[in-house]
């Protein structure tokens, strides 16, 4: 999610990339989230760490422990800043349709706030 809402705010403007820490398919509860604020991550092919292609960030952001220490431990020789976002993970969540989605809303909103707050859109209007 968190890649799909950067790249839908600032284009290519930042190089975004993302990866978790155990392979997967994509999840069709965050594809119908994304959807509904008018983003389409449809063909969003999931990758773990070990499928970056690039090896030099800026910054890494991590959601959960395990990808914290994951990042953690692959910029550790670069000179790069790693913050960690903890977020709930909404696939845990059990229950209704209704209920399982209002949880991937959460995180999705969620997500949208704190990335606005760190790449605002208007300080990127120069680049």
């Amino acid at each position: 999610m968190a890649e799909g809402i950067l790249k839908h705010l600032h284009g290519s403007k930042i190089f975004v990339d993302s990866a978790g820490v155990r392979e997967g398919e994509l999840d069709p509860f965050i594809v119908a989230v994304m959807d509904e604020i008018g983003i389409d991550i449809s063909r969003h092919q999931p990758k773990v760490f070990d499928d970056l292609e690039d090896t030099s960030f800026d910054e890494v952001i991590s959601l959960s422990p395990e990808a914290q220490h994951k990042a953690v431990e692959m910029t550790r020789v670069m000179a790069c800043e790693v913050l960690f976002w903890r977020t709930m993970d909404p696939s845990i969540v059990e229950g209704s349709r209704e209920t399982r989605l209002d949880a991937y809303r959460q995180v999705r909103d969620q997500l949208m706030t704190r990335i606005k707050e760190r790449f605002p859109v208007d300080s990127m209007a120069d680049l």
